[in-house]
């Protein structure tokens, strides 16, 4: 695949994680909302079959208001996993909410000086800006640890990103409802974004990543239709989505029984064929199953015409 590289003069260089190997620690941490111990537990069995020794931080289990936690606790275990040079990569329990609440608070120097793998969406997918914004950590936006009991290709493409040095390739797939979104042409970019209600909440802050010449992923769960284009005009209001490259649209859902006359594929439709640039939607990537990993900060070529996103490895 003719995968390239984009840094510009005066941007900080792309820090990418080692790839796991058998042994190797890994740490489990809660960073947003609070997380049952049986799935916890489950994700501790699928990675020990792997051959790692995932570790359980001290707070990962923990409940406070709609947390995993105090702000402390969380920010604290974090932090203490970002800073282990034993821990090789930090998997995040669940989304649900919290991250954005401390973020002002990680260790950037910590991820700098030994970048670690973190996997994770949803929420998490202001943890990924914020890595991206202020130390250029190419991540992965994948499946949080309390759906390691799923199996199947949610699994498989985990371990594929964390244990091999192998670009990801997915297809649009023709069961997903969202498969029509689609325009022509092919684009060429750093894959970014991840959650659509997450990412237009960094916008204003010290986390909100550049997205202009990127290919901008994104994906949502139990948002009315009006909702998504609420947030997507709201991008476009604010000039960003007329800077990226191509739109790779993953998984988008409404809440039960408030369907409407207009459907979410209308919206994303119209919101985004304006734009004139390549969208491919009916990807696998979000809060359906399966939900697979992806890279972001890594070169990705988005081929509308074949129906194929495909982005470079993580790990180096």
């Amino acid at each position: 695949m003719d995968f390239f590289h984009t840094q510009e003069r005066g941007e900080l260089p792309t820090l990418y994680p080692k790839r796991l190997q058998v042994g190797d620690a890994v740490a489990l941490v809660s960073p947003a909302g609070p997380v049952a111990q049986q799935r916890v537990e489950a994700a501790v069995k699928v990675l020990t079959d792997w051959g790692l020794r995932p570790r359980v931080y001290p707070h990962a289990l923990s409940r406070h208001s709609f947390y995993a936690g105090t702000d402390e606790q969380r920010a604290s275990d974090l932090n203490d996993a970002l800073a282990d040079p034993q821990i090789r990569a930090v998997i995040c329990n669940r989304g649900g909410y919290g991250v954005q609440r401390i973020i002002p608070h990680l260790d950037f120097a910590a991820v700098r000086r030994d970048p670690k793998l973190v996997l994770g969406f949803s929420d998490i997918t202001a943890l990924h800006a914020a890595l991206w914004r202020n130390t250029r950590l190419a991540t992965i936006h994948g499946p949080v640890g309390a759906q390691l009991e799923r199996g199947g290709l949610t699994n498989s493409s985990v371990k594929h990103v964390l244990m091999t040095k192998e670009p990801v390739v997915v297809a649009a797939n023709p069961e997903e409802i969202l498969v029509g979104v689609r325009t022509c042409g092919v684009a060429k970019g750093i894959l970014l974004g991840g959650n659509l209600s997450m990412l237009s909440t960094c916008i204003g802050t010290p986390f909100m990543p550049d997205l202009n010449g990127a290919i901008l992923l994104i994906e949502d769960v139990s948002e009315s239709a009006y909702r998504i284009d609420r947030l997507l005009t709201h991008l476009l209001n604010c000039g960003i989505l007329q800077g990226v490259a191509g739109v790779a649209v993953g998984q988008f859902s409404e809440p039960a029984g408030v369907a409407g006359s207009v459907s979410l594929a209308d919206v994303l439709n119209e919101r985004l064929r304006s734009l004139g640039i390549p969208v491919l939607g009916g990807l696998s990537i979000g809060h359906g199953d399966p939900n697979i990993a992806v890279p972001l900060g890594t070169e990705a070529i988005l081929d509308a015409d074949a129906g194929i996103l495909s982005v470079a490895a993580v790990c180096r």
